[in-house]
């Protein structure tokens, strides 16, 4: 597995599974253990997803230590304000069976977004996170939240693919040492993504699919990609391809 190191140390898995959408909780720790058993370490949920129960029974199961995990999960707005957002904190540590997370983020710029970043800071300084950021904060609102912020968000995962390389949000991250994560690396399947015909002659050249080649082109691009599936062998090829150090 390839790793970025983020601003504060951490080492953080350029590629992730991620659940969103598998809201029913059988389907989603199936999913999670499918994942697993391929070799992801890097599980992507979410307050909103409301399957963070799922993805804890998972890890609880699989047999792999807790600490070959990096576990990223994300504060809903309707938790935001200084203290529901220590309470809904601790509850996501509880439903994800684990005394610390990996990486917690806001999930959108709304709402009481500097009272919700502080019980992020707090919660940081106490070792029940080891990671801090936000997730769909464009320039200017990243901006505004990096600048007041004590400890300046170490990811913001935005909407990032082919299509949408995010070249402007790459500029001012990079400039506050913040690493972007890309969600939907796959567009989420429209304007005919998967037919694509320009990443379908990449693929064709190199022998990958097109999911491999977005992939590796995001990754190339020093983006770390959380991809979502429910099926276990498109799962496994993607990890194959992130595991080798070959570039297409």
């Amino acid at each position: 597995m390839e790793y970025v190191l983020l601003n504060n140390g951490v080492k953080m898995p350029v590629l992730g599974f991620g659940v969103f959408q598998i809201p029913d909780l059988a389907e989603c720790e199936r999913s999670v253990l499918d994942a697993i058993d391929v070799g992801y370490r890097a599980i992507d949920t979410a307050q909103s997803y409301m399957n963070e129960e799922a993805v804890g029974s998972a890890i609880s199961k699989c047999g792999v230590a807790r600490n070959e995990f990096f576990i990223t999960t994300k504060m809903w707005i309707n938790n935001y304000g200084y203290e529901k957002a220590v309470k809904s904190i601790n509850n996501s540590l509880t439903k994800l069976k684990t005394d610390y997370i990996d990486l917690f983020l806001l999930h959108q710029p709304f709402n009481d977004t500097y009272g919700a970043y502080r019980a992020l800071e707090e919660a940081y300084k106490q070792g029940k996170v080891k990671a801090i950021g936000v997730s769909n904060f464009y320039p200017d609102r990243f901006v505004d939240i990096a600048s007041f912020a004590e400890i300046k968000p170490q990811v913001n995962q935005i909407e990032t693919h082919v299509f949408q390389q995010q070249k402007k949000a790459h500029e001012v991250l990079k400039k506050y040492g913040t690493q972007i994560e890309a969600w939907a690396p796959f567009a989420e399947g429209k304007n005919e993504f998967f037919t694509n015909t320009v990443l379908r002659e990449i693929g064709a050249k190199y022998g990958k699919s097109i999911a491999q080649i977005a992939l590796r082109f995001l990754i190339q691009s020093g983006v770390v990609v959380i991809p979502k599936t429910t099926h276990k062998k498109p799962v496994t090829a993607m990890k194959f391809q992130i595991r080798r150090k070959k570039k297409v």
